[in-house]
């Protein structure tokens, strides 16, 4: 029986262990789950902080959320919805200048809609949303649930984004960065920045100018040098097109809030005569101004 018993015996071998051989947790011992790292937490965190609520509705009844672009053909429609019961929308301004019939926006129960029937290469640009927070008769954004995608609507015809004019003034600020919009349809497309006179490209060093694909060339440091009269030049997949000319004006202002003046046409008039009342403003270029008239009997 001891020879027995000491043959059953394991015998003891100098050959190294393989990985996790032999490893045996003990049952009662107690594993306390890692708590997550901090990089872990804080990107868990910013995802609560802005979520986003702006997707695009697929074929039969699918939703995609939207990335920070999005290319499409021109002539396709698109639906967005952005979830919420008080939804605001932002969209190329253009589209409400001129009343488009071919946008739709509405507000249902739990969604807001916007649908973008027949795009066209114009509509190429920003579309957005954000709830807004009521209290009574005062609303603010709601920055944690807010969503947005610049959109391309690809036209081969139309590398540059259409504008209502064929001539534009860009100001130059010294204090203030200086955009020139030519846009482009077809974010692959190369563009060129270029002066007519004398007639030469203008180098886009990343630094003092730079090209932004949603917004056009950038003067961060606008200076007298830079005026003059410039356009864009872009090529994708066929014959270069040529944008629309902007004329760089080097302004310097002083700040300050602006002055006004009033004349009227006449200060006397006869009953049912027309009289004429013009306010001017003067001030910085490029800043919007809202005019408020005051006169008797406006109440009724």
């Amino acid at each position: 029986f001891f020879i027995l018993l000491v043959i059953g015996q394991p015998a003891k071998s100098k050959r190294p262990k393989e990985p996790g051989e032999n490893k045996i947790k003990p049952v009662n011992k107690k594993v306390r789950p890692k708590p997550p790292k901090m990089k872990e937490r804080e990107s868990a965190d910013s995802s609560l902080k802005a979520q986003s609520i702006l997707t695009q509705v697929m074929d039969k009844g699918r939703f995609q959320k939207l990335a920070a672009t999005l290319s499409l053909s021109a002539g396709q429609s698109i639906e967005l919805r952005c979830k919420g019961s008080n939804v605001t929308w932002n969209y190329p301004s253009y589209l409400d200048t001129f009343k488009d019939s071919r946008l739709s926006i509405k507000q249902l129960d739990r969604y807001g809609q916007l649908i973008l029937a027949n795009a066209t290469a114009a509509d190429t640009g920003e579309y957005g949303c954000w709830l807004q927070l009521c209290n009574g008769d005062k609303c603010r954004k709601d920055e944690t649930k807010t969503g947005s995608t610049y959109i391309f609507f690809t036209d081969k015809e139309e590398l540059f984004v259409p504008t209502p004019s064929y001539f534009e003034i860009v100001y130059l600020n010294p204090d203030r960065p200086a955009v020139i919009p030519c846009r482009v349809t077809t974010p692959s497309a190369k563009v060129t920045l270029h002066r007519e006179f004398p007639a030469e490209e203008i180098e886009t060093d990343g630094t003092d100018i730079i090209y932004d694909v949603k917004k056009g060339f950038v003067y961060q440091h606008p200076t007298s040098d830079h005026k003059g009269i410039v356009y864009c030049k872009a090529e994708s997949q066929g014959a270069p097109q040529i944008s629309i000319k902007y004329h760089l004006l080097y302004v310097e202002v002083p700040k300050g809030p602006p002055s006004t003046t009033i004349a009227a046409s006449s200060s006397r008039a006869e009953v049912s005569d027309s009289v004429h009342v013009v306010c001017t403003v003067l001030g910085e270029p490029d800043v919007d101004v809202n005019f408020r008239w005051q006169y008797p009997g406006q109440e009724v």
